[in-house]
Formats: C-alpha cells, structure tokens, sequence
C-alpha cells in the first residue's frame, strides 16, 4: 500500500544532463527511463529512484576517489623510480 503523499517529490535533476560512462546521467544519477517517465511516476515510485540515484552517487565518488588515489600513487612511484 502506498504512504499518502503531502507533497510532491521533486525531481533529483540539477541541470546537468549528460550520459556518463555507464547509463545514468551524470547530474542526477537517473537512468534514460527513469527521467523520461518521471511525472507518470507514483509517489512510491519516485521514493525508489531517488534512494537509488543516492546510492549510485555514493558509488560513482568512491570509484573517482580510488582513480585518484590511483593516480597519486602512480606519480609518486616514478618520482622514486631508478629510470634516470
């Protein structure tokens, strides 16, 4: 059973529509359907897609922190490389 809604879930889009490397946008972390049946949304439904675009936004800043880090570690070894 749905939670009666009071108020009406804004749509997560910050402006910023673009397709990242994988298939949700890299603004708001929707999928291609999830932005394109928004209003015919049901509240619940909207409830569901905001949680997962917060959880794909979590994942998506771990992985870019760990390319950084990644990347730190690959410039520090060749400052202490023998390759001179």
């Amino acid at each position: 059973m749905d939670q009666l809604e009071f108020f009406d879930i804004p749509s997560p889009c910050i402006g910023v529509c673009q397709t990242g490397k994988g298939e949700y946008c890299v603004g708001c972390f929707r999928s291609r359907d999830e932005r394109l049946y928004w209003n015919q949304a049901t509240p619940y439904a909207k409830r569901m897609i905001v949680k997962a675009c917060i959880r794909r936004k979590k994942v998506a800043e771990k992985q870019i922190r760990t390319e950084q880090f990644s990347e730190t570690m690959n410039i520090q070894e060749s400052l202490f490389s023998d390759d001179e």
